[in-house]
Formats: structure tokens, sequence, C-alpha cells
């Protein structure tokens, strides 16, 4: 039901360099794997089918060398010499990197999240997607995007990722306001952005989404805010004009990817982990 994920790529990761001099956020090192392949992994665990990456120019070569080469390419040569060698652990790692369908769309300037998941329209018809931004991904014993879709085959709605957090925390989080229709199941009323103070429930949201391609109306008569299409403000109109999105708190732990200091602490908590 569920078989195409929009993975809107195209930032520069300005907030990693100097790491994302030379290696794009995307692919830094999260304990074993770098964080897209773990970003992959939970779309397919969803029942992905199909990957759409947004690209900027300037990482039209970045995307060939790095996604072309690690999930489209076996590394034969490679695992030449490790056979000859007698490497067998080491070619199990490798024959493990998923083999992967995917598109290319191109988000010319930065104009905002809404805009990345409206270039990838042209490749979605009229099946519900998962968009997945490579900040996010989770760990437990079900992935939030499997846990989305799962949602989606019983309720039909476009469904937001709901992570409850302590509120003083909300600040720098989408906050949704909020109604509970069932268990872990909500109706969203409103998005607020980053609010100050009395934030309008105890959730943030999470950058995995799980929509239809109705999104696709709402964000081109969504007014740009600062030069930028953004996503909650489309799915504001859409609630505004009395459509129907839902939420769905998610078990498991959030790994945020977003900046360095994020980026180290989920690479800490996977570390131990692997340790203990």
């Amino acid at each position: 039901m569920v078989k195409k994920a929009i993975l809107p790529i195209a930032g520069l990761g300005t907030r990693f360099l100097p790491l994302s001099k030379t290696v794009p956020k995307e692919f830094l090192p999260l304990d074993s794997k770098p964080v897209i392949h773990y970003i992959v992994e939970e779309a397919l665990e969803a029942g992905v089918k199909e990957f759409i990456f947004v690209i900027s120019p300037e990482k039209k070569e970045i995307f060939k060398k790095y996604i072309t080469e690690y999930f489209g390419r076996e590394s034969t040569e490679l695992i030449r010499i490790l056979k000859k060698r007698k490497k067998e652990e080491a070619i199990s790692i490798l024959k493990s990197i998923p083999k992967i369908k995917w598109k290319v769309a191109l988000q010319k300037e930065p104009k905002g999240d809404g805009d990345a998941i409206l270039k990838a329209e042209k490749f979605i018809k009229k099946d519900p997607f998962l968009v997945l931004f490579g900040d996010d991904l989770s760990f437990g014993k079900k992935s939030f995007p499997l846990q989305l879709v799962k949602a989606y085959k019983k309720y039909k709605k476009p469904i937001l990722c709901l992570y409850r957090m302590p509120k003083k925390a909300l600040s720098a989080y989408g906050v949704p306001k909020v109604k509970r229709i069932k268990g872990k199941i909500y109706k969203v009323l409103d998005i607020v952005e980053k609010p100050k103070e009395n934030p309008p429930s105890s959730f943030a949201l999470v950058g995995n989404y799980l929509l239809t391609p109705e999104i696709f109306k709402f964000l081109k008569k969504t007014p740009l805010f600062k030069g930028e299409l953004i996503l909650a403000n489309a799915l504001k109109k859409m609630i505004e004009e009395g459509k129907e999105i839902l939420g769905l708190e998610v078990s498991g732990k959030w790994l945020e990817c977003g900046d360095l200091q994020k980026w180290m602490k989920s690479f800490l908590f996977l570390a131990r982990k692997r340790v203990i």
C-alpha cells in the first residue's frame, strides 16, 4: 500500500562543518553504518519499494559518488580481494547493504522542506507515501515508519509522527495541538512551530510523515514564509479547510542527527548498545 518514500537530502550540512566538507551529512557514521543506511532500512521494513531522493544541483556529483556507489553497485573487486583473504565476515557485511530502486528530483533553490517534497510530485501517483528526513531515525522493536504504515492501514488518513518530550524541550520543535481519538492515535488540530512558551501538547513532530497525494495541492497554495515553502504550514492549511490529519504517538527512541551535538549523542547511544 505504501510503496514509495521521499528522502529530501538537498541540504549542504553546514551545521556539520568541517566534517561535511568532504563527507555528506547523510553518510556520517552512526555506530557501524552511515546515517542514511538506517533510514533506508527503516523504509524497507515498512514496505517501501522505491526511493525518491530530492537533491540540489550542488549535490549531483556527491549523489553520484555516494548513493550510486553505496546502494547501487556491488563491490565486486573488493569482494574478490576479501574472498582471497578469507574475510568472510567482511564479505557478509558488504552484502548486507540493501540494493534499492530510486529516482532523483532536483530542488534548484533551497526553498524549504515543502518545496523539496513538491519537487517529487511527478513520481507520486495516487498512493500514500512516506517522507523521511535525513535527520531522524528510530531505535526499538518497530521503526517509526513501520508504525506509521500500520496505523495508515487502519485509518487511511495522513499521519504525523508524534514523540513525547519534556515540555521545556519543545521550544526547538514543531508541536501539534491534538485531541486523543483512541489509544496512541490523535486528531491533529493545529501545529505550532517552536513555541516559546505554553506548547499546545507534550509532543514534538518527528521528521517522518505518512502523507497522501492531496498534500501537493495544499503545498501549491500555501504562501511562502521568509522565502520558503514550509510543510507544516501546508498541513495547517489542510486542517483549516476541514481535512483530517492524524498523529501517532510512536514507541521506541528517537535518534536525532540534525546537528553535531545530536548526532554525537545518537552515535554514543548506539555505540554503547553495541559495547554493552
